[in-house]
């Protein structure tokens, strides 16, 4: 095995049975069971650069556009080996660009005059989906005609149908949903030439193993396998072990970063939660936060409590319809929404920019959790604050969050703190919905238009817009948001009239 640098799986004759295929897992080989542990080939980057993989040059200004230069840890480790086409596990910890460590790799590979599925993603919710899909699409906008189709569970299945009907290149989705569309022969898997497991943990996690393992047996045996996840336990690796070909494993750090997130711990009394919350986001006064409860019931209340008391808050959870689920994150990217409180339906895809704050309500039953719930802020190298806050009956949470972490954590007594009350600020958008997308051919630029020119709006008072099927979302500044829906009502995109109204 010379030539080899420790690791945790490798697919290599076993020494034992003459040749036969050896899979390691938790140091025991499966085949003879006494087989010591095997490795793989060690990969040392020295140039981070995009520029530095054998890319076309539309695609590097496109990537320059989107503001990607240096790679990513786990970029620059796994895109040259997904570009190659071995098989790969990966580890890396969420908001560590995994997403562009995959997808650049499966555009480039794409062929795309043919209109078969020729990529798969599987994810383990609905949000990380679109997200995903949303990135994937604008990594692909180099090129012409490249077709991204999202299969999620929670929305109409009907239309998804229709998006299959001429095919699609990409197709990201749930398993629930993707199990659905091969059972009724809507989705072909037979051209799939890649195949993408991301989050494979959670998903496990979730029980979705058994469609999973489905879903794989109806792809080609020759495709390429790119599993992501945060952890490594051993149901991974049996997954990995049994459709996997010698695949080459890639590890960033996974712990959170101390030097990004700032962390606090405050016990308090258990009668005490709400108003001791109530007190830190006045002296903190974020911009944005994301406020973490156990169950859908502390969820909604929660979110009653807040806006008793004059805070912008929506609530996230599974009880809600996807319409609302997928309104209720866009007015938060919007800056329409200050706080979001959520159960950890959310702790996983929610990509948020400079997201100012987490706050664990209820601290997670495992520290895992906690790592990706803290995750949301402090990310592409900017700081966040994480503050978690727990009773005695708690402590027990703590002190195993305590015992995983890489640095010292201590906690506070609220009653300790001196804190500065401040008034939390309305949230600087509002968020109009426009009742046409990309069906009607409209674009950002057409809505553009017609805020700055006809409506009159300053484009500087115009924020972040969405495109969907069938609707767009624009963010416009508070002061301007009713001369904003009063201009679109009494005038035209495209030269059509469109439905328009303020989401609340």
């Amino acid at each position: 095995m010379s030539g080899f640098s420790t690791g945790i799986y490798y697919t290599a004759p076993c020494p034992l049975r003459w040749g036969s295929p050896c899979y390691c897992v938790s140091g025991l080989c499966i085949v003879c069971y006494n087989a010591p542990r095997f490795t793989y080939p060690e990969r040392t980057v020295t140039d981070t650069n995009f520029s530095s993989l054998s890319l076309p040059a539309d695609q590097l200004k496109n990537l320059e556009r989107m503001g990607y230069r240096d790679m990513s840890p786990i970029q620059a480790s796994a895109l040259p080996l997904a570009m190659s086409g071995v098989d790969l596990i990966a580890q890396a910890k969420t908001g560590s660009g995994k997403t562009a460590a995959f997808a650049i790799a499966l555009i480039n590979n794409l062929v795309p005059g043919n209109f078969s599925t020729q990529a798969l993603v599987l994810c383990p919710t609905r949000e990380l989906a679109t997200q995903v899909a949303k990135e994937i699409r604008r990594l692909a906008s180099y090129r012409q005609n490249i077709k991204v189709v999202t299969l999620c569970g929670g929305q109409s299945i009907g239309p998804q149908i229709g998006s299959l009907v001429h095919g699609a290149h990409i197709v990201v989705g749930t398993p629930g949903r993707i199990k659905d569309h091969l059972r009724k022969k809507t989705l072909i898997l037979g051209t799939v030439k890649a195949l993408v497991l991301d989050e494979a943990d959670r998903m496990l996690a979730m029980g979705f193993i058994d469609d999973i393992e489905w879903i794989i047996e109806q792809t080609p045996p020759a495709r390429q396998t790119l599993l992501f996840s945060a952890t490594y336990p051993d149901d991974i690796l049996a997954l990995s072990a049994r459709f996997q070909r010698q695949p080459q494993r890639v590890s960033v750090e996974s712990v959170v970063d101390g030097g990004q997130i700032e962390q606090h711990f405050i016990s308090c009394d258990r009668t005490a939660k709400h108003s001791s919350l109530l007190a830190l986001l006045g002296h903190y006064a974020p911009e944005s936060a994301v406020l973490f409860c156990n169950t859908k019931i502390q969820t909604k209340e929660l979110c009653q409590y807040l806006r008793g008391h004059g805070i912008s808050a929506q609530a996230l959870h599974g009880d809600l319809e996807q319409r609302d689920r997928d309104q209720i994150l866009l007015q938060f990217r919007h800056r329409s929404c200050t706080v979001l409180v959520a159960t950890d339906v959310a702790a996983r895809g929610l990509d948020i920019d400079d997201l100012a704050m987490v706050v664990n309500v209820d601290l997670p039953r495992d520290p895992d959790t906690y790592v990706h719930r803290i995750g949301r802020t402090g990310r592409a190298g900017k700081s966040g604050v994480a503050i978690s806050i727990f009773t005695d009956s708690e402590r027990y949470k703590f002190d195993a969050i305590a015992s995983e972490s890489a640095q010292e954590l201590q906690s506070q007594a609220f009653d300790s703190l001196s804190l500065n009350s401040k008034s939390i600020a309305e949230p600087a958008y509002q968020t109009l919905a426009i009742a046409g997308g990309r069906k009607e051919k409209v674009r950002p630029g057409d809505i553009l238009g017609a805020l700055t020119g006809e409506a009159g709006i300053d484009g500087g008072a115009v924020g972040k817009i969405d495109i969907t099927d069938f609707a767009a979302y624009v963010a416009i500044e508070r002061q301007f948001a009713d001369k904003a829906l009063g201009r679109l009502l009494n005038g035209k995109i495209k030269g059509r009239k469109f439905k328009v109204r303020i989401l609340q």
